[in-house]
């Protein structure tokens, strides 16, 4: 077990792991070495069990009494329903879920919807979003983008190294992704709308263009990837592609990309969310050393 941080009671801390997939497996063990109550609910539960963890029955279950509720990093689905591939039903966080927390009561999680913050609000729980930090998001970008190479080779008949690629914004992921192309040898195109992100993109070795511009880009692509999350691959952009060519998003929700536009253009189309999980020992260690200090820092304070 892990030596007590000074000043912080952690055996008396409640911790409910509720949703995600295997890198939930590494956080709910992680989190239990330092000595809280730890139970889980709706992600892949391992056959030796992980130790110290209590697999709940429900995710109601596992928030009864728990201060901390720790919920997955991608985004909450436009149903509500948390990140928990794994689930049998979905996995919605209303009012009445929630409400058997302990007060005072704390949710750290990627994001949360409008939903899920007007139930915290009403029941005087805080929230803690983390999906855009960016040393954790650098942390976890290595898993994601190998695990986005998985998906181009798997739904390509070309190399990566000669294509033509775009990678869409220039946040962590698509600062990595455009590094990673260009390393491959692709001949990588960045399209964002920040002049310092496109400066960056360009000395790095990309060929870089306004957000506008992929419109008149399209044509040549073989390859696009969206990073950003609002639509920025429109129709407009879409109808202009070659028909071999593959469009992958890796935004959380509500992504980047006009799908059924895509689909009516008979496109290839991937909503790549959860690549993070290709690794989830390293991804849940690298997620965990983002959520211990918050919950360190809350109870130091007597939160």
């Amino acid at each position: 077990m892990e030596a007590a941080s000074v000043g912080i009671a952690w055996n008396e801390c409640v911790i409910a792991v509720v949703g995600g997939d295997k890198r939930e497996q590494e956080i709910a063990r992680l989190a239990a070495t330092t000595g809280a109550a730890v139970r889980a609910f709706g992600f892949p539960w391992p056959d030796a069990g992980i130790d110290g963890v209590t697999l709940a029955g429900s995710a109601t279950e596992a928030l009864a009494g728990a201060k901390f509720a720790l919920f997955p990093i991608p985004g909450i689905a436009p149903t509500g329903a948390l990140f928990a591939p794994a689930a049998t039903e979905p996995i919605i966080p209303d009012r009445a879920m929630l409400s058997g927390m302990r007060s005072p009561a704390h949710i750290i999680l990627g994001w949360g919807d409008d939903k899920l913050k007007a139930h915290a609000q009403a029941l005087g729980i805080t929230l803690h979003e983390y999906e855009w930090d960016q040393d954790l998001m650098l942390l976890r970008g290595p898993a994601i983008i190998e695990g986005l190479l998985r998906v181009v080779i798997e739904n390509t008949a070309i190399t990566i190294h000669k294509a033509n690629v775009a990678v869409v914004g220039q946040g962590s992921i698509g600062f990595l992704l455009a590094r990673y192309m260009v390393a491959l040898g692709a001949h990588t195109h960045v399209a964002a709308r920040n002049p310092v992100q496109r400066a960056a993109a360009y000395a790095a070795g990309a060929t870089v263009h306004p957000l506008e511009a992929l419109v008149g880009l399209a044509p040549t692509l073989d390859m696009v990837f969206s990073t950003v999350p609002a639509r920025v691959v429109g129709a407009d952009v879409l109808e202009r592609l070659p028909a071999h060519a593959l469009v992958v998003d890796l935004a959380a929700p509500p992504g980047g990309v006009d799908f059924e536009a895509a689909k009516a253009r008979g496109l290839k189309t991937v909503w790549a969310r959860g690549l993070g999980s290709r690794a989830p020992v390293t991804v849940g260690a690298s997620q965990w050393s983002g959520v211990r200090p918050r919950i360190e820092n809350i109870l130091a304070a007597g939160g």
